[in-house]
């Protein structure tokens, strides 16, 4: 189907249907307000509040798609992009922070191989032939894939297995948490790239400020999953040690509160973007150098 003729007035946006990055594709979209509603046997959805038509791919088609194709954004992982060789024909926008992982050489756990040039001349399966080959191509010091004494296959699910069941010596494949190869009984050798979604767009999209939109919205949200806003007083005299403790993302907001008496000591109010991971002792540092009435708040959504 043309979608760009059935769909002249939207903006394309392709989205990983199934899989790890489905989930949490979802909730990105939610938090940047582009609201949808997806038939479960339907692979488009049209959004009710923006000219946006979200199309529902595997997550390896997307850099193809996008690069190629009439899709102006996508969400695909790094190494989906990198196999697919589309970094000349793609915009690579946003690291969204989400979806990490490793692609990794994995082997038997109770066999002799402990470097990839040991594999050099084997047998190895993989879904990232490309980056597997590139990476042997390197490895031997050959120019073309055609002179490559590794043999290099491509399965495309149950990748695991394959050593157990006498298909390949070793693998290459994500791996997340590392549960799944243990129970195979494989070991990590290499990483060959750490990977995570990113948002990528066409070179020439159709609708170049809804995908400027759409991008503030993302980096809106991340920003709020990342950061706190912490509000806090503090004497005059003592404003250099808090902004040093508190510098915000860009600038902290300093207000001058007003005094009781003409016999009172000058106090700011002060407001700060701090990281979440590190509020804890962001806060006993501000208490320690003498700042009161310390607040943290969520931040729901946000420009940046």
């Amino acid at each position: 189907m043309d979608l760009v003729n059935h769909l002249p007035d939207r903006l394309l946006f392709a989205v990983p249907k199934k899989g790890r990055l489905y989930e949490k594709c979802c909730n990105l979209l939610s938090g940047a307000d582009i609201q949808f509603r997806r038939s479960n046997r339907l692979d488009i959805a049209l959004s009710t509040n923006l000219p946006v038509a979200l199309i529902f791919l595997p997550a390896a088609d997307i850099p193809v798609f996008v690069g190629e194709g009439n899709c102006d954004l996508g969400i695909t992982g790094l190494d989906q992009i990198k196999e697919a060789d589309m970094f000349d024909r793609i915009e690579d926008l946003l690291d969204l922070q989400f979806g990490s992982c490793k692609l990794q050489f994995q082997v038997p756990a109770a066999g002799e191989i402990n470097s990839a040039k040991q594999l050099v001349g084997k047998k190895i399966v993989s879904s990232f032939t490309k980056l597997t080959t590139d990476y042997f191509k390197d490895l031997e010091g050959v120019s073309d894939s055609s002179e490559l004494s590794t043999n290099i296959r491509y399965v495309g699910g149950s990748v695991e297995a394959s050593c157990a069941l006498g298909v390949a010596d070793a693998i290459v494949d994500l791996v997340e948490s590392g549960e799944t190869m243990k129970a195979a009984g494989l070991k990590a050798l290499e990483t060959i790239l750490l990977t995570s979604a990113h948002l990528i767009s066409s070179k020439s999209p159709r609708f170049p400020e809804m995908v400027a939109k759409i991008l503030q919205r993302f980096e809106g949200v991340l920003a709020a999953q990342r950061y706190v806003l912490c509000n806090y007083n503090a004497p005059k005299a003592i404003l250099a040690k808090c902004l040093a403790i508190t510098p915000g993302r860009r600038a902290a907001t300093v207000s001058t509160l007003d005094k009781h008496s003409a016999d009172e000591e000058d106090w700011v109010a002060i407001s700060s973007m701090v990281e979440r991971k590190s509020i804890g002792d962001v806060m006993d540092e501000l208490k320690q150098v003498g700042a009161s009435d310390v607040l943290v708040l969520e931040i729901a959504n946000c420009r940046v």
